[in-house]
């Protein structure tokens, strides 16, 4: 039996404190036990979603931010563009103006403080994005281009294609303006913890940051075993409620290995998978019952 979905779909973010804790896993499987659902893969550096989810390609587009251009027959030298520049994108070489694109966060300043308006913008790729389906999941995700400062432009273009479907974020790792950028639409998150002290030490960092966003969040425990659960030790203390338990399996290990998505392939992580997402629909629905502004 597929998760029902609340008449409102919500948008649900995974996040983990690093990479390797299951943070896609988690999100390619709730995924895929909905009725039908959006996944969007925000870990633009290092995206792997697709690898599970193989979709078609029906939709291609480049990523492109605006750059300043100089022309060196108006510029004169005056230094007020590089004395803006909080990012050291330009340097003046005698009277010759250089522009860095690579660390450039196009903001535009340089433009707007140039008196003799020598500084104009061109479009500049910083990477690309794709949509496609597999199955009932619609998959939306982004790449950087090796290289570039920032990959939020691409994630604020891939969050413009969420539809009005249950969405799933895979979010960067960490806790980085990357995540805030990709969590910003999400009405609940979920944290992805290992059963260590570096794992509780991971979560506390996700922790504080939806905290401080005021986000609504739970946890799910990854590889767990038996015995004392350090992130579990943490969820009891600062009362964060726990979605579920994925148990430390071989199986499941060799599955996520080889890029098959348990839940479409085993009964058992069907109905596993399937609960966490029952519970954190019901966590999003009595929150929005609580405040009917949200």
């Amino acid at each position: 039996m597929q998760a029902s979905i609340m008449a409102t779909d919500p948008t649900i973010a995974i996040l983990s404190g690093k990479g390797g804790t299951g943070k896609t896993l988690l999100s390619v499987n709730l995924s895929s036990v909905a009725a039908m659902a959006t996944y969007i893969d925000c870990d633009v550096e290092e995206p792997n979603g697709n690898l599970f989810f193989k979709p078609s390609r029906e939709f291609e587009k480049l990523v492109t931010v605006k750059k300043p251009v100089v022309d060196e027959t108006l510029c004169d030298g005056c230094h007020k563009c590089v004395d803006f520049c909080a990012f050291n994108a330009l340097a003046l070489i005698g009277k010759r103006l250089m522009i860095f694109d690579e660390i450039c966060h196009s903001c535009g300043g340089c433009i707007y403080v140039c008196p003799q308006k020598a500084l104009s913008e061109s479009e500049r790729p910083i990477g690309e994005m794709s949509i496609g389906h597999s199955g009932s999941v619609r998959c939306i995700s982004g790449t950087m281009n090796i290289g570039e400062s920032s990959g939020v432009p691409i994630i604020e273009a891939l969050l413009k294609h969420k539809d009005g479907n249950l969405t799933i974020i895979d979010a960067p790792p960490g806790s980085s303006c990357l995540v805030t950028e990709s969590i910003r639409l999400a009405d609940f998150c979920i944290l992805v913890a290992e059963p260590t002290i570096f794992g509780s030490h991971n979560l506390a960092m996700v922790h504080q940051l939806v905290t401080l966003l005021g986000k609504k969040h739970a946890v799910v425990l990854n590889k767990t075993l038996e015995g004392v659960n350090p992130s579990e030790e943490y969820c009891k203390k600062n009362n964060i409620p726990i979605l579920g338990n994925i148990p430390f399996d071989k199986r499941l290990g060799k599955m996520n290995s080889e890029g098959r998505i348990a839940a479409r392939e085993d009964a058992h992580y069907h109905k596993l998978f399937s609960a966490i997402l029952e519970k954190a629909l019901k966590e999003v629905s009595d929150e929005t019952a609580a405040d009917p502004q949200r």
